[in-house]
């Protein structure tokens, strides 16, 4: 099947007929992965799933001004205390009460 290309915008668009959007569940909308292959444009309907790699590279971009603030909650009581390799290490040692 062969479609024309659009002017919308500043941006260029294919209008994907019915059947095809019908035969892949796509819906308006909805978002969807655009990539180029072996010369080819490629369309797929994007993942809920967030990347690390893309959570670090918006934090880069925010810059320090963006992180948030660090809180001192006290320390840990409870249940919330763990006894493991991780958090023997980053336990501080108990003050002495006067």
């Amino acid at each position: 099947m062969q479609v024309r290309i659009a002017k919308w915008g500043n941006s260029l668009a294919v209008r994907l007929p019915k059947a095809i959007a019908e035969d892949l569940g796509l819906a308006e909308g909805q978002p969807v992965d655009v990539a180029i292959e072996r010369g080819a444009v490629r369309l797929k309907p994007a993942t809920a799933q967030v990347r690390l790699s893309d959570l670090v590279a918006e934090a880069k971009r925010l810059g320090p001004a963006a992180h948030p603030e660090v809180v001192r909650w006290g320390r840990d009581v409870g249940a919330e205390i763990i006894e493991d390799a991780y958090s023997k290490r980053r336990r501080r040692p108990r003050r002495a009460k006067p």
